[in-house]
């Protein structure tokens, strides 16, 4: 299982990113997808997910109407549309496949970095 995350960066206050996300190894139609992030010196945490079948989607407060989570199951890419930044939605931003029904494990990427600030 292989999940590298991209499209992390710079940007100034109100601005938009979209992040990327491109799987391997696994059945990647059959599992939720999820992004998770982590600023310094606090526990990582959950920003959004999307199931599997139908493509439904939820977020944490913080980022509704701001985010969106999508994925292209042909080319095994899950993203997330981020717009209205805030500094405070500075991090590293992690993709999170699975828990998978092959193993019952869950696999991370190695994140990619996002930082607001003017």
């Amino acid at each position: 299982v292989q999940l590298v995350e991209s499209g992390g960066g710079l940007v100034q206050p109100g601005g938009s990113l979209r992040l990327s996300c491109l799987a391997s190894g696994f059945n990647f139609k059959s599992s939720v997808m999820s992004w998770f992030r982590q600023a310094p010196g606090t526990k990582r945490e959950w920003v959004a997910a999307i199931t599997s079948v139908g493509g439904g989607t939820d977020y944490t407060d913080s980022v509704k109407g701001r985010f969106t989570i999508s994925r292209d199951n042909a080319e095994r890419l899950v993203y997330l549309q981020m717009n209205n930044l805030k500094p405070e939605d500075t991090g590293v931003y992690y993709c999170k496949a699975g828990p998978l029904r092959s193993d019952g494990r869950a696999y991370w990427g190695q994140g990619t970095q996002v930082t607001v600030s003017s």
